[in-house]
């Protein structure tokens, strides 16, 4: 058996980084930034007005004075004149200040009278005006790799580039093995189960950039399984569900290796998941993973993720760990490092771990209510309750 840290590496040398293609900015939410974006003009373009009041010009900044409106700019139509000492313009947020407009008197801190207004007794020491190029300035850049969130989206359309180069979605096929199992809707027979994990992986997946295909169930024969790796012969990563052990009906990793596997591990030291193997399948990478739900979900999380954001260009590196306290004791590890379903609370300034009781990893109930998973390294010691302790958020 490997360790969890040595089977990373060798996944993220399995995974190829893939190609960019350039895609509307309207459709490159989530997706991963593969060139830098540079903008095309400053933000704002023009000094604009941060309320709705009158333009003046500094001196005439008192209270008291009378000013005469000469105009008014709005948002999209400015006004093409100048403010001279005693003028003023009326002013609507957006608005591109006049030439001469030193700040901008708030509505409410006027009073007005045809086109004379007075300055209130109340006045901001704040200019209420929004320099040019305040936000950004044409050449600013962002940089890649960088995962597109809806605020990146909006910074870029602002910097008025409509297209973006991002990193090719990695395809991801799917394929659950098993007599024993039927798809969610149909009549499973009396020695039958539903298919899940491949519902979640599809979904973890599709969270971390993937375009995700679920494919039909294999059974336990070498022509079905041959069939469905046929199938999955496009994708950049091919996951097994379930059939990577060593039992008389655990057929994948034979099955594979008939069609050219080379693999690059099996086993490691981990729980759940110790059945777990990994190699290069023609142009794809293949993980195989464990059938037992917990297994394979927990595995997609520390492994089929993470490598989905590598080959998309990220950074190669674990899935994010946090730390947090322990809310109750756990027994010493023994000689695997055990990923422990849990739940988190606040307290104060610290995270509190909550491990579940019940760990058996056909459990999904228990993985549905956890919200993390506790992280026991190899020959780990008893913790008592307020001890250190890393965890992975789910």
């Amino acid at each position: 058996m490997i360790s969890v840290e040595d089977a990373l590496s060798r996944l993220f040398a399995l995974a190829p980084m893939l190609p960019a293609e350039t895609v509307p900015l309207r459709h490159a939410a989530g997706r991963v930034l593969a060139e830098p974006v540079v903008a095309r003009r400053d933000q704002p373009p023009f000094a604009a007005s941060a309320m709705d009041g009158f333009a003046i010009r500094e001196v005439d900044h008192r209270p008291g004075a009378l000013l005469n409106v000469i105009g008014e700019a709005a948002a999209g139509k400015a006004f093409s004149g100048s403010i001279d000492v005693g003028q003023t313009v009326r002013i609507f947020t957006g608005a591109p200040v006049p030439e001469g407009g030193e700040r901008v008197v708030l509505q409410e801190d006027v009073r007005r009278d045809a086109d004379r207004i007075a300055l209130g007794d109340r006045l901001e020491t704040g200019t209420n005006i929004r320099a040019e190029g305040q936000d950004f300035r044409a050449g600013h850049r962002i940089d890649a790799p960088r995962r597109l969130t809806a605020s990146d989206l909006a910074l870029i359309a602002a910097m008025n580039v409509p297209d973006v180069a991002v990193a090719r979605r990695p395809v991801v096929a799917l394929i659950a093995t098993g007599d024993e199992l039927v798809m969610p809707g149909e009549e499973p027979g009396p020695d039958q189960i539903v298919a899940s994990n491949g519902f979640a992986l599809a979904a973890l997946a599709e969270a971390a950039g993937a375009e995700a295909r679920l494919l039909p169930i294999a059974r336990d024969s070498e022509a079905s399984l041959r069939f469905a790796f046929d199938l999955a012969g496009d994708a950049d990563l091919v996951v097994t569900i379930g059939g990577a052990s060593v039992g008389d009906h655990d057929l994948v990793g034979a099955v594979a290796a008939g069609m050219g596997m080379e693999r690059s591990f099996y086993k490691i030291a981990m729980r759940p998941g110790k059945p777990l193997m990994a190699g290069r399948l023609g142009g794809s990478v293949l993980l195989g993973l464990p059938g037992n739900p917990v297994s394979s979900i927990v595995c997609g999380h520390i492994f089929m993720s993470p490598v989905l954001s590598a080959m998309q260009g990220l950074p190669a590196g674990p899935a994010p760990v946090r730390r947090g306290v322990l809310a109750s004791s756990v027994a010493a590890n023994g000689p695997r490092a055990h990923y422990m379903r849990a739940r988190l609370t606040a307290r104060g300034g610290e995270i509190l771990i909550h491990p579940f009781d019940r760990q058996d990893s056909a459990l999904l109930t228990v993985l549905s209510d956890a919200d993390a998973l506790l992280i026991r390294p190899v020959g780990d010691g008893p913790r008592a309750a307020g001890a250190a302790a890393d965890y992975i958020p789910l």
